[in-house]
Order: structure tokens, then C-alpha cells, then sequence
């Protein structure tokens, strides 16, 4: 019953998809009120079903009902019941199913809360948004029905990929999919001033506080989805350049550009056409990455490698959006002026760079992804891995952290560069410092990790000198915000560049009792025992590592995932972690061997990580500083409206 109804309300929130489409489009082309008042009860309503319709399919997999089919593929009766919901969307169906919901209420909530643009925008806006809607809920309902039953439930289900069976990942897909959903309401915002011609101040204030919002969540899934690939995985790196991994990192690119853009255009009025054309680009890159990973052109541990034919309804839905939007763009790019003029040094000209960077790595980063699959398909076998990322990324990134620091201290439109003499010198020095320090005192350090952490001292200093000078009590947040942002890209920068530098690897196969050296840690192998969780068994290595005196007790283990339903039994890794302030020491058990002495031994791994934990630490400081910029910006319009609100009532006063 309850997979039935789930069904139903897809169908009726499809409807007012189609309803807010039809009638927008209609008002739009004639004018008609009554059609306009039907758009924005509509959006909501559509919103509202689609979130019970999800909490519908949550409930299928808490009850553990085998006669769901996908209940039966992703869950089984003795998972932990965090893993139960989170088996909800950590498959194809049920992950596109939460990305509708999203979607549907992004769209309610603009319905509800946007009073800035005005109504024909506003209406051509919800109208963008219930068509990117309609596509998805054609492909949901007819190519992969969530809630589709079997004709026989089995007596239970095959269960997750042991693999996701983490917290992390439990909260990672759905971060990442507001990020993604975020950017679609940017497109469907550009969609809409481009519709209505009204590209100014007005329509980049209602875009801002959602392109924030996704780069917000963006920021954090990627810096999650790295944590958890770094520990779980067992092979001991943060970022291996899978194509999963870059797929999440273009929308970032797009929505870092696309962020700092609309900012000049809601303050300055200016790169109005830059502002719609990389809100265009971001959303079509997470329609790219969408394809990609669902498509079945490719194997990893995070897509979801489905029948081309799925692949197929995609291609057809991302021609569509995007053909038709960069078609509307031409169409209107006569219309689209720049706005207000400004010289090259000044903060708007310091954007401009940034945002050339950060596309010019944004093409990168996918040319390297979809080239390997373009020859593969063509019959030639390639692989483009970190080496080239590292060479033709690394320094352009380099590059843009440098210019990153300028932009704030320049003023609009025009400035005579005096506040770039008088302040970088300090952070230049600082950034001579660490190179120096690291020349002589460093031993051999490649030239990448060297410019890196170099960098990452400019930026340290650089960072804060938008504080040097005012009150710290009155200065707003969103300086704080910026200055925040800044120097976690500084403190990520560092965590990137010392973890390249000077990290210390092992791999040996110790017998109980035998110790091994790696950095300043002595680690003594004390043995393994088995162990048994909730639905996994495990051999349990302990190892007590001593430095400086202290002692402390590792724990990694080797689990084993029975197979279930007809599947073949899974084996996992559990990393053993143990954080210090200079680094973390990093530990996997693996499998157990025969020495030539005859004596039984397990592999180890074990590696010591300078200033890795930085690298995460980073992440959460850039979100953190984005998410004071956007509680900021709110207090800011909160005082202008009453601002206006006490103009208005001495206007009307008696």
C-alpha cells in the first residue's frame, strides 16, 4: 500500500509540474493573472508531495518490505537501522529520487519567499524550475520507478555495498545533491531573467543566497566525501582524481566563479553576462556529472553504473536544458549589457581573472575526465591520472590563490594600487619565509609541494588584511565570512602541500610481538583477535604506537560481509587512525601470510601523514566563512527592508 501511494503522489506532483509549465508559460505570453496565481500553489503543492512520496520510500526500507525491489536489492532485515534509511538513496533510483525532492522543495521555497524580482520574473522562474521538474519525474516514473514491487518478495534483501556502509556516507550523497539542486535553481533564476530580460542588481540578490547555499554544501560534501574515502578505502590518499571524484569538484569550480560573479553583479551591476552564462555552465555540469555516473560508461565505488539505455533518457534531458539554455542565451546575449564599467585594477577586474582560472581548470578537470571515456568508446584504452591533473591543475591553481588574496584589498572600479603596496609585502615575506625554510631544512621536496606550501603562507597573511585596521566588534560578517574562506583555502593549501612532501610509508608482515619504525612512531604489533557487528565479522589488529613518550592503542580491522541473497561475501578495511597535531598516523590491516621463519604474520600498512587533517580543516573553514557571508547578507537585507519600511511610514505619516 504504502509503495502504491508513493507512486500515486509522483504522478500527481508530475501534474503540477506540468500545471506550473503550462500556466507559466501561458501568463507569460499573455498576461493573464488568474494563470499567474495557479503557478506559485502549484510549485508548492508539487514540493509537498514529492517530500512525502520520498518519506514514503524511506518508511518501505525502515519496515524492511522485501516487496519493493529495491528495498530487496540495497537492504536487508539485520542492518543497523542508520544504514537502513541510508540505503533509501544510496542506490540509482532512490538517490534520484531524493534529487527530485530537492528540487521540488527549492522550488516551493522560492514560491513561498522571493518578493525581490518582479512577478513575470518570478513566474518565468517557477516555470524554468517545474520543467527541470517534469524531466525528472518522466525519467523517475518511467525508466526508474523506486517503488516498483516484485511479483515474489524474497524472504529477505541482498543488502548495501558494505563499502557504504559508513556514517560518512550516509550524509555524503545528500549534501552533495543540495549542492547539485542549488545550482539548478541559479539555472532556473538565469533561465528566467533571460526570459524576462530583467539581468540586474535585483534578479543576482534572489540568485545570491542560493548559489551561497549550494557552494556551502558543495564545499562540505566534497570535504566529507574525501574524509571517507581516505578511511575507508584503506589505500591511505584524499583525493585519487576518479572520475566520480571530479565530476563533484567541476560544479564546486562553477559555483566558486558563478559565487564571486553574482556578487559584482548584485553590488556593482556589472558582468551581467558572465553571471547568467556560469549559471548556465554550473547546472550543466552537474547534468554532466549526473550522465556520467548513472550512465554506465563507467566502474567505481560511487556511481551507479546503470543500463545505457537510462544513460540514453539523460543525454536527452541535459540536450534539452542545456541546448535550450545557451540557446535562450544567444538569442538574448544582444540584450545581456555588462552594466557599469570598471578598470582592470580593481576588485570587479581581480574577479574577472579568478573566474577566467577557475574555468580554465574547470575545462581541465573535465577533459581529463571525459577523454579517457570518448576513446574508450571510440576503441583505444586510456588512463589520465594524477600526474596530469598535478601538472596542468596545480600550478593555474596556484596561480588563482595568488590573485584570490589582491581582490579584496582593491577597491570598485577603480583602484591606484596603494593598499596592495602597503599590505603584501608582509604576506610576500611571509611566503619567503616557509620557502626558504623548507629549501634548506626540508631534505628533497618536490616543486609542486614546495609552491604550494610557499603559497599557502602568502595567503595565511594576505587573508586577514581586509581585518588589519577596524574594529573587530563592527566589522561585518561578511568580511568575516571572506577573511574566514581565505585562510582555509590557506590552511587546505598547507595540509595538501606537507602531506605530498613528507609523508612516510611501510609495508611489512609483522608477527605478534614485532615492532616497526615509520616517522617518530614506534609501533609494537601486539596480535589479532575476531570479532563479530551487527551484520559483519572482522579481525581486530592491535598495535600500540610510542612517541615522545606517550602511548597510544590502534585498533584497524579486516571485515568480512557475508553474502546475501545469491551474492558473494565482501571484504573491507577499517583504517586505524590516531590524529596528532603535527599529522595523523594511519593503519590498515591486511592479510595474514606465511613468513620464511614459518611463523604466521599479517600484513601491515602504515603510514604517517604530516598536517593531513589540515587538508579537512580547510574545508570546513571555507564553509564555515561562506556560511557567516550568507547569515550576513540575510541580516544586511533584514536591515535594508526596514530601513524602507520606517521610510515608508514617515512618508505616510500625518
Amino acid at each position: 500500500m504504502i509503495a502504491e501511494l508513493g507512486l500515486a503522489l509522483l504522478w500527481i506532483a508530475a501534474a503540477l509540474a506540468c500545471l506550473s509549465l503550462v500556466a507559466g508559460t501561458l501568463y507569460l505570453r499573455g498576461g493573464q493573472k488568474e494563470l499567474a496565481a495557479l503557478v506559485r500553489p502549484a510549485s508548492v503543492a508539487q514540493g509537498v508531495l514529492t517530500a512525502i512520496a520520498f518519506a514514503l520510500l524511506i518508511a518501505c526500507f525502515v519496515r524492511s518490505d522485501m516487496s519493493v525491489e529495491l528495498v530487496a536489492r540495497n537492504s536487508n532485515s539485520l542492518k543497523p537501522m542508520l544504514f537502513k534509511v541510508a540505503g533509501t538513496w544510496g542506490n540509482h533510483e532512490g538517490s534520484m529520487l531524493l534529487w527530485l525532492t530537492i528540487l521540488g522543495i527549492s522550488g516551493a521555497l522560492v514560491a513561498i519567499f522571493e518578493r525581490r524580482l518582479r512577478e513575470d520574473t518570478l513566474i518565468a522562474t517557477l516555470a524554468a524550475q517545474a520543467a527541470l521538474g517534469l524531466g525528472f519525474f518522466a525519467f523517475l516514473i518511467f525508466s526508474s520507478n523506486p517503488f516498483k514491487r516484485l511479483a515474489v518478495a524474497p524472504p529477505d534483501g541482498q543488502g548495501l555495498n558494505p563499502l557504504l556502509q559508513d556514517p560518512g556516507l550516509a550524509f555524503h550523497p545528500p549534501t552533495l545533491y543540495f549542492g547539485y539542486v542549488g545550482l539548478s535553481v541559479a539555472f532556473s533564476f538565469a533561465v528566467g531573467a533571460l526570459i524576462t530580460r530583467e539581468i540586474g542588481p535585483a534578479f543576482a540578490r534572489a540568485m545570491r543566497p542560493w548559489v551561497l547555499g549550494s557552494w556551502i554544501f558543495l564545499t562540505l560534501g566534497i570535504t566529507a566525501g574525501s574524509y571517507w574515502a581516505y578511511y575507508e578505502l584503506g589505500w591511505g590518499g584524499w583525493w585519487f582524481w576518479d572520475p566520480v571524484e571530479n565530476v563533484s569538484l567541476i560544479p564546486w569550480l562553477a559555483g566558486a566563479a558563478l559565487l564571486h560573479s553574482v556578487a559584482v553583479t548584485a553590488t556593482r551591476n556589472a558582468l551581467r553576462a558572465w553571471t547568467v552564462m556560469l549559471a548556465v555552465i554550473g547546472f550543466s555540469m552537474s547534468m554532466v556529472g549526473t550522465f556520467i555516473v548513472r550512465s554506465g560508461l563507467l566502474t567505481s565505488v560511487h556511481s551507479f553504473a546503470v543500463d545505457p539505455e537510462r544513460g540514453t533518457f539523460l543525454l536527452a534531458l541535459m540536450a534539452i536544458y542545456i541546448g535550450g539554455a545557451l540557446t535562450l542565451f544567444a538569442l538574448r546575449a544582444g540584450t545581456v549589457a555588462e552594466g557599469k564599467k570598471f578598470a582592470l585594477l580593481s576588485r570587479e577586474g581581480s574577479l574577472v581573472i579568478n573566474n577566467l582560472l577557475l574555468t580554465t581548470i574547470l575545462a581541465l578537470v573535465l577533459l581529463g575526465t571525459l577523454y579517457p571515456i570518448v576513446a574508450e568508446a571510440m576503441g583505444e584504452k586510456i588512463s589520465v591520472g594524477p600526474p596530469y591533473y598535478n601538472k596542468v591543475a596545480g600550478p593555474l591553481a596556484l596561480i588563482l590563490c595568488l590573485v584570490m588574496v589582491a581582490g579584496p584589498l582593491l577597491a570598485w572600479r577603480k583602484d591606484d594600487g596603494r593598499k596592495l603596496r602597503s599590505r603584501l609585502p608582509l604576506a610576500a615575506l611571509a611566503g619567503t619565509v616557509v620557502l626558504v625554510a623548507l629549501v634548506i631544512f626540508g631534505g628533497k621536496v618536490g616543486i609542486l609541494p614546495l609552491l604550494g606550501m610557499s603559497v599557502a603562507g602568502i595567503v595565511a597573511v594576505a587573508s586577514l588584511a581586509p581585518l588589519w585596521g577596524r574594529n573587530l566588534l563592527r566589522t561585518p560578517l561578511p568580511t568575516w565570512g571572506m577573511v574566514i574562506a581565505h585562510f582555509g583555502v590557506a590552511v587546505c593549501l598547507a595540509g595538501m602541500g606537507a602531506e605530498s612532501a613528507f609523508i612516510k610509508e611501510r609495508l611489512v608482515a609483522a608477527a605478534p610481538g614485532e615492532t616497526v619504525r615509520v616517522g617518530d612512531f614506534e609501533v609494537l604489533f601486539k596480535g589479532v583477535k575476531p570479532v563479530a557487528g551487527p551484520n559483519y565479522t572482522a579481525i581486530e589488529g592491535t598495535l600500540i604506537a610510542t612517541s615522545g613518550g606517550a602511548s597510544h592503542v590502534l585498533k584497524p580491522e579486516s571485515r568480512m560481509f557475508p553474502g546475501l541473497m545469491g551474492t558473494a561475501p565482501t571484504e573491507t578495511n577499517e583504517a586505524a587512525l590516531l590524529t596528532r597535531p603535527g599529522g595523523q598516523l594511519y593503519v590498515v590491516l591486511g592479510q595474514p601470510v606465511v613468513g620464511v621463519d614459518g611463523a604466521d604474520r599479517y600484513q601491515l600498512r602504515l603510514w604517517w601523514k604530516p598536517l593531513v587533517w589540515w587538508i579537512w580543516l580547510g574545508g570546513a573553514l571555507i564553509a564555515l566563512g561562506a556560511g557567516l557571508s550568507m547569515l550576513g547578507r540575510a541580516q544586511l537585507l533584514a536591515l535594508w527592508r526596514a530601513r524602507r519600511a520606517r521610510k515608508a511610514e514617515q512618508r505616510f505619516a500625518p
